[in-house]
């Protein structure tokens, strides 16, 4: 069986591992709930979004843990740009001894707005041509095409040293009247970095800048550096429930 291992906030990475399912099986698993090393597989797909030309903190702790026999394909989806991406991916995958055969790009939608808007037209434009860059994908995995980046030019200072503040942003982020107590930041958050204290949602030092309580608060009370920005992404083509599922369980 395929271990079809994903990291998504918005439903991105979700989407594009539900078409990989369809079309060539296997199990789908939020990467923060798993905790073994994913031999029970014959081969491992990782879905992700890109953070700053880098990995996000749970797939980039994720990759070291993996059982170096397994054949691994990494797909990583972005909204603005590469920036070398695919290849610190692999140069990681390289120097942690993974069995890693293929890397592969799909742009999709782009949900860091925290600072800009995106033209809904826009968003829904890329979205709609997802599919057929999915599926190429797809079919270069199937037939275990060794799709591999040539060495290229990497921002991986600047990926490390965004890494290193991501923490800030929870920081940043403030919690206005609207806010109805409903707990929906605290249970999806993946870093367990949001609590409840006093009937008073409460952000810690943890972030790791996924965005998820941003933009799927019910209220849109959540605001960073409280600016007043009404503009949330989640995909359209999911069923925002099943985000940070494993989809045996819905």
């Amino acid at each position: 069986m395929i271990g079809i291992f994903y990291f998504s906030s918005t439903g991105n990475s979700l989407y594009i591992s539900n078409m990989i399912r369809e079309k060539i099986g296997g199990k789908i698993i939020y990467i923060p709930t798993y905790t073994g090393d994913g031999s029970e597989f014959e081969k491992i797909i990782v879905v992700s979004p890109i953070y700053s030309s880098g990995l996000p903190v749970h797939v980039y702790d994720f990759l070291p843990r993996l059982d170096h026999e397994r054949e691994l394909f990494i797909v990583l989806n972005y909204g603005g740009m590469i920036g070398g991406a695919d290849y610190f991916a692999y140069a990681y995958a390289q120097q942690n001894r993974l069995n890693v055969k293929g890397i592969f790009t799909i742009k999709m939608p782009e949900n860091y707005t925290l600072t800009f808007t995106v033209p809904k037209f826009y968003l829904k434009h890329i979205l709609d041509s997802a599919d057929k860059r999915i599926e190429k994908v797809i079919a270069k995995i199937a037939c275990g095409d060794s799709t591999l980046p040539r060495k290229k030019k990497t921002k991986e200072k600047i990926y490390y040293k965004n890494k290193a503040n991501w923490h800030l942003i929870g920081e940043r982020f403030s919690v206005q009247e609207d806010c109805i107590g409903c707990g929906k930041c605290v249970g999806l958050c993946p870093a367990q970095n949001i609590s409840m204290e006093n009937g008073k949602i409460t952000f810690g030092n943890g972030c790791v800048a996924c965005l998820g309580c941003y933009h799927r608060c019910p209220q849109k009370a959540i605001r960073y550096l409280r600016k007043k920005k009404k503009d949330r992404y989640i995909n359209p083509r999911i069923d925002e429930k099943s985000i940070g599922k494993n989809m045996d369980e819905i």
